[in-house]
């Protein structure tokens, strides 16, 4: 089988297309490490260039993402742990007070796509559940998603709740939703702020 395939269909996000290759390569032997890392993350990697040059937008980002994770959920129980290099691992959630959670998804997928382990809190999450998921999971970078201009001060107290535990030096912090800024990721102390999901992922390796 042409293997290249499995690369084409997720850019073009089409997942029945995508597990039914994957599951084929996985019966004809192809290590689940390999089309990982030489189909599936460069296919991510295309698609959010093409994000960036605005030839992709987010419904394209999103069918290519789910794809992908189809081909993921087929592959994750074969591999073991020294078949791919984990690029590191994000604790992910919208912040305490917001219900909003399209945008952190959508980070989410891209940052799977691009090879880190994802921990996803979901929405709502307290700053102390921040706290326990650093600690229990070691995640290097926390990614705080905010929607509502009210629900933004969540993220200067998550930010206070990693320094009180004596966390904020072993870990990122990246911030983003539509009324954030840079400005405000400055002012709160954070190390990052991304205005999208592809910018997300390309701030993250820059922190790591």
């Amino acid at each position: 089988m042409d293997l290249k395939q499995i690369y084409e269909y997720t850019v073009n996000g089409n997942a029945a297309k995508v597990k039914e290759l994957t599951q084929q390569a996985l019966d004809e032997g192809v290590p689940p490490g390999e089309i990982v890392t030489k189909y599936l993350i460069p296919a991510m990697g295309e698609v959010g260039d093409r994000f960036e040059r605005n030839e992709f937008y987010v419904p394209e980002l999103l069918i290519a993402a789910r794809a992908m994770q189809g081909a993921l959920a087929l592959i994750k129980p074969l591999l073991s742990e020294s078949d791919i290099q984990s690029a590191g691992k994000v604790a992910i959630g919208t912040v305490k007070g917001d219900l909003h959670d399209i945008g952190k998804n959508l980070v989410a997928m891209m940052l799977q796509g691009a090879g880190f382990e994802i921990v996803d809190l979901g929405v709502d999450v307290a700053p102390d559940k921040f706290v326990e998921a650093v600690k229990n999971s070691g995640a290097q970078v926390v990614a705080l998603s905010a929607l509502l201009t009210t629900t933004m001060p969540a993220m200067k107290t998550t930010i206070e709740a990693l320094k009180a535990a004596g966390l904020r030096d072993k870990v990122k912090v990246i911030i983003g939703g539509a009324p954030v800024t840079q400005r405000y990721a400055d002012e709160i102390g954070a190390d990052g702020y991304a205005p999208d999901a592809n910018s997300a992922v390309r701030k993250t390796k820059e922190l790591l």
